[in-house]
């Protein structure tokens, strides 16, 4: 399969040679930023959001991207080209870019542009057909007022500190709460439960979470479809008793959640929701977004 990375103004098909300096503060700091994106059938999904979303992050963390969003979409597009694949993921990232040792960021004169086009598999097919187990992870997400999550930095510390510690249990993935003890998202996803067969509930952004582009899909798609959503806060006693779970995000799309803490959810499969929910996904991402050729 092809693969293709753009690095400041260069192209490469060779992952070897695909290179930045260690003295970039991306690399030392985890300064800078990142969306996951992908592209179905030729065509990449929600690329306009996104890369709304990368110029919102860079805003708040006062990091100036030195191209307009009309040329980042032309360099993604052109990068997914020269793969020669239709159904690619893209990590788009912009780094603080080349500085010295210290932390000032007034040392990096020039961010980094990386566009890397290439696959992703977060779980094995097996785990879309039959759902994942989940526990509840004694790593707290970060407070709002100390790191926003609705900056998607390339500071994912927490996140992974907690994927460490699923594993650690056997499980496949972990539910992150806010300092308060309310459920706020998984280590990279998004959380939905079902309750009263028609109402779907996910944790408001305040809790401390990524508003997800495939979240916001997901909302819209289930309103249509004659779901009452709700965003509000709920525990995880919620998803111990709702009738079905699930997860969402870019690179995961949309997956089952059938235990968690031990607890199974529901009757312990995918349910019909869920089912009904991704199969209107699939429609969208199979139907809209930007043409690569």
């Amino acid at each position: 399969m092809g693969v293709c990375i753009y690095v400041d103004g260069n192209f490469y098909t060779d992952k070897e040679k695909a290179t930045i300096s260690v003295y970039d503060h991306g690399f030392l700091y985890g300064d800078g930023i990142f969306e996951g994106i992908r592209a179905y059938n030729g065509r990449i999904f929600k690329l306009k959001e996104h890369i709304k979303r990368l110029y919102q992050s860079a805003v708040s963390i006062l990091l100036t991207i030195p191209l307009a969003p009309a040329k980042i979409e032309e360099l993604v597009i052109e990068t997914c080209r020269r793969t020669g694949e239709k159904d690619i993921y893209i990590r788009l990232v912009v780094s603080r870019g080349k500085g010295d040792l210290g932390l000032d960021p007034r040392k990096c004169p020039k961010p980094t542009i990386i566009i890397i086009a290439d696959k992703i598999t977060l779980y094995p097919p097996e785990k879309y057909q039959n759902g994942v187990s989940v526990i509840t992870s004694s790593i707290r997400r970060n407070r709002p007022d100390t790191l926003t999550a609705q900056v998607k930095s390339l500071n994912y510390l927490n996140n992974i500190l907690a994927k460490v510690e699923t594993y650690r249990y056997g499980a496949d993935e972990a539910i992150m709460l806010n300092d308060e003890g309310y459920v706020s998202e998984a280590t990279a996803d998004n959380i939905f439960i079902i309750k009263n067969s028609n109402k779907l509930y996910t944790p408001p952004a305040y809790l401390g979470i990524l508003e997800g582009i495939t979240r916001g899909c997901v909302m819209e798609l289930a309103s249509k479809m004659g779901y009452t959503v709700i965003e509000e806060p709920f525990t995880t006693h919620d998803i111990f008793t709702a009738e079905e779970c699930f997860l969402t995000g870019t690179g995961a799309e949309l997956i089952p959640v059938i235990e968690i803490d031990e607890r199974i959810i529901g009757d312990g499969k995918p349910g019909k929701h869920f089912k009904k929910l991704l199969a209107g996904y699939q429609e969208l991402t199979r139907s809209e977004g930007v043409p690569i050729c």
